[in-house]
């Protein structure tokens, strides 16, 4: 460990980043009589007769778990879950900053799709929402899917849903600078795991007419036979043009590249190869496909990373406050289910609201994770 880092040094000053403190007084044989012995007991058996008033007795309906398996953590891989720790600390760090949600990391030493959902479903007691956080695919679709339709709670992940909806909010506001319709836009998205279909999924549904999506082994196309039915889905409902081979084909003429993959996959050649002012969107990390400077060099029209440090981050944390905050606040199953039950319709609104937050240009393309106004636009699109 390299103790000179100032990463190291950011997290180690207080053995990690998060804490939990009290929101009522605990400085008397009284306060302790009412927060614990005896006094807790009546709420105790209130809440038994009344269970819907937990949401008023506890701190349930302002509590969301966030659940990995560490087996995708950002773009370093399968490195577990307790290396996965510090990211889901962080995302607790930006639900208490920016929406005043306590996020509780629940990181959990088992890879296996039923004991997943077996913990989630045994917590839900504890928790007004679920951000399912960095759980591989194909694992992931179905874990989500089963969970909408198993708990009484919204369930959300943020790989998924949460990185199409800022993706979207991106590209909008890129064509506009760019002055091409989304509709008339082709985009290629390298990365055919949670995010890539995801985001290929919710673009076919806002109108974009031309999508290649691509993995490892070159485009997904339907006459392949090595597909997922996940991936095998989006192969039918994309590549109007059925092209076929690899990502160097599928690049050659479009107008904008999506990469949720690894890193250096993208060349200052495959953007040459593409049309006039491309938009790259490199989202890879720690490290993206390609560095701006050199997507630069290249002639990439606008330029962004899921990264903190360079302009136009297009990151998902613009997204999941901003919805848990309507979700919590709706205490409705219907309308948490309606959110977080793949409605294209909401995450559209929700794009739509990131979107409009700033005036764009080619240097900021969308708010700041930090601007405070993004989390009550969504917050109102959602809820109107």
């Amino acid at each position: 460990m390299n103790e000179e880092s100032p990463v190291i040094r950011y997290h180690q000053a207080k053995r990690g980043k998060i804490e939990v403190i009290p929101k009522t007084p605990l400085d008397t044989a009284e306060h302790l009589s009412l927060a614990y012995t005896p006094g807790v007991a009546e709420i105790c058996r209130v809440i038994a007769n009344e269970p819907e008033t937990a949401q008023i007795l506890t701190n349930r309906s302002n509590t969301v778990a966030i659940v990995t398996d560490g087996s995708a953590i950002l773009g370093l891989g399968n490195i577990g879950p307790t290396a996965g720790l510090p990211v889901m600390e962080g995302k607790s760090m930006i639900f208490k900053k920016m929406a005043d949600i306590d996020a509780v990391p629940l990181c959990i030493d088992t890879q296996d799709t039923e004991e997943i959902i077996r913990f989630c479903k045994q917590i839900e007691p504890t928790f007004g929402g679920i951000n399912l956080e960095d759980i591989a695919a194909p694992r992931c679709f179905e874990i989500l899917d089963r969970l909408e339709k198993e708990l009484t709670i919204p369930v959300f992940h943020d790989d998924q849903d949460g990185t199409a909806i800022v993706v979207l909010a991106g590209l909008t506001n890129a064509a506009k600078l760019r002055k091409t319709p989304l509709e008339e836009m082709s985009v290629v998205i390298n990365g055919a795991g949670a995010a890539g279909i995801a985001i290929a999924r919710l673009l076919n549904y806002r109108g974009v007419g031309d999508i290649i999506l691509a993995d490892s082994k070159g485009i997904v196309e339907s006459s392949r036979t090595d597909l997922n039915p996940y991936k095998l889905d989006v192969a039918e409902m994309t590549n109007p043009r059925r092209l076929s081979g690899s990502l160097d084909d599928a690049l050659r003429g479009a107008d904008a590249f999506i990469g949720v993959s690894v890193r250096d996959i993208l060349s200052e050649d495959h953007i040459r190869s593409m049309a006039d002012r491309p938009i790259i969107f490199a989202m890879a990390n720690p490290d993206p496909e390609i560095l701006p400077e050199s997507a630069k060099k290249a002639g990439a029209f606008i330029v962004g990373t899921g990264r903190s440090d360079y302009p136009n981050q297009i990151n998902n944390a613009l997204v999941f406050p901003g919805i848990f905050r309507a979700l919590l606040d709706s205490r409705l199953k219907q309308s948490a289910y309606s959110i977080s039950a793949n409605l294209m319709g909401v995450k559209l609104a929700a794009a739509e609201a990131i979107a409009s937050v700033v005036v764009p240009t080619r240097e900021r393309l969308l708010p700041s994770v930090m601007d405070p106004s993004v989390v009550k636009t969504i917050y109102d699109a959602l809820r109107s």
